[in-house]
């Protein structure tokens, strides 16, 4: 009897988180709507930090999102997010909910991939989820067999680790946006990027956690071979933005890399044990100092 009266008031308080749960993400959900309504009217910015707001995005990235959506021309309302963990926090989430987009997540852990499948939006919405760690030789068969438009919307690429390698090899679709998470430890003077190896584990190739990715310099170099422009960053200067030069207009423009470049201020830096250190600015850099990266322009292997 004990153990039932223990079960049942287990049950009631597991409910009544959920209910504050659904409570609380509702009402973001509408503080959202509003902030999307107060900058569809902006139409000529000059810094994307100017129309940010979060919503499920670890950053302001959610209003950048929403602005774009209402400044350029989506024939296909869809998008693709790798490394969405699951998917609780992401930059894709609120266009679903708030627009009604579709889209096709991917994380390489079968757990994230298994909440998201069971949770109350994946029936809701034109979702698809995958488990897979993403890879050069697989990159296309994912997205060839999950029947998207080679238009798609909105591509975000957050892999810490091989993001530049798997958007060079990316042929199956052609995204009007590109969202790019770039390394700003590695500053903005080099065109460089870790070597690729197809089991790229941030942690594991450095304890710190500074080390992975690109340089924002080496995936500008990238945007423009494969037919893009860049139009900014967010104003915690881990994601960049690219739109893909047919679809630029007169609010959404290219702007140089030096005016768009931002210097991240986050200190996420670990110590061997895993504890936070709190690293900021050239003491992050001197983390990993000696560790390699290839060279995009002249194709060598240097050093940090």
């Amino acid at each position: 009897m004990k153990l039932y009266r223990f079960l049942h008031k287990l049950r009631a308080a597991i409910n009544n988180i959920e209910t504050q749960f659904a409570t609380s993400e509702q009402q973001s959900l509408m503080l959202g709507r509003l902030l999307s309504e107060n900058i569809r009217a902006r139409k000529r910015i000059t810094s994307l930090n100017e129309v940010e707001f979060k919503v499920f995005s670890q950053w302001g990235d959610d209003g950048i999102i929403q602005w774009l959506a209402n400044n350029l021309d989506f024939p296909n309302k869809t998008f693709v997010e790798f490394g969405v963990e699951n998917y609780r926090e992401s930059n894709t989430r609120f266009l679903m909910m708030n627009n009604n987009w579709s889209g096709l997540v991917m994380d390489g852990s079968e757990s994230n991939v298994s909440q998201i499948i069971n949770s109350e939006y994946y029936w809701k919405y034109t979702l698809s989820a995958k488990s897979a760690f993403i890879d050069k030789d697989n990159i296309n068969n994912l997205l060839s067999s999950s029947e998207l438009h080679e238009d798609v919307g909105i591509l975000h690429i957050d892999l810490d680790g091989n993001d530049y390698w798997i958007w060079k090899e990316i042929r199956a679709i052609s995204p009007i946006v590109v969202i790019m998470e770039y390394n700003s430890v590695f500053g903005i003077d080099r065109s460089i990027t870790i070597p690729y190896e197809k089991d790229f584990y941030r942690t594991k190739a450095h304890y710190s956690n500074m080390y992975y990715g690109a340089s924002l310099r080496a995936l500008h170099q990238l945007s423009t071979e494969k037919g893009y422009s860049f139009i900014g960053c967010n104003s915690a200067g881990n994601n960049a933005y690219f739109v893909r030069k047919d679809k630029l207009n007169d609010s959404v423009r290219e702007i140089s890399l030096e005016n768009g470049y931002v210097l991240s201020r986050f200190r996420d830096s670990r110590n061997e044990k895993g504890e936070l250190t709190y690293l900021t600015d050239q003491n992050r850099l001197e983390a990993i100092r000696g560790m390699p990266v290839l060279n995009i322009e002249t194709n060598k292997i240097e050093k940090l």
